[in-house]
């Protein structure tokens, strides 16, 4: 059975919860390695590595603030960013994070 959508002034009733991850700091986005971080779809950990962004004289990893599909990249390898620029978005889950073929 479908539910109408009302809407209204500010659009409709349609909630979507998404979390933005943003670069830490200045410099070049690397995604994580494939063996340390899921793909697009997958469930990241909170605090999992998603990349590392070079910047003058250090590197500071992308950390996921909490548990969640990893939706997508929203930086390309190599691309430069600035603080607070959103690199991936997540869709928060509930549950504990696992890799397929793992245990929960």
């Amino acid at each position: 059975m479908t539910r109408p959508v009302h809407a209204g002034r500010e659009g409709d009733d349609t909630r979507i919860d998404v979390r933005m991850v943003v670069a830490p700091i200045a410099g070049v986005f690397q995604p994580a390695p494939a063996d340390d971080v899921t793909a697009e779809g997958e469930v990241v950990a909170a605090g999992g590595i998603i990349g590392h962004i070079a910047g003058p004289g250090r590197d500071e990893p992308v950390v996921s603030f909490c548990a969640g599909f990893l939706i997508r990249l929203l930086a390309e390898p190599g691309e430069r960013v600035r603080p607070g620029q959103p690199v991936a978005w997540l869709h928060p889950v509930d549950r504990p994070a696992t890799r397929p073929g793992t245990a929960a």
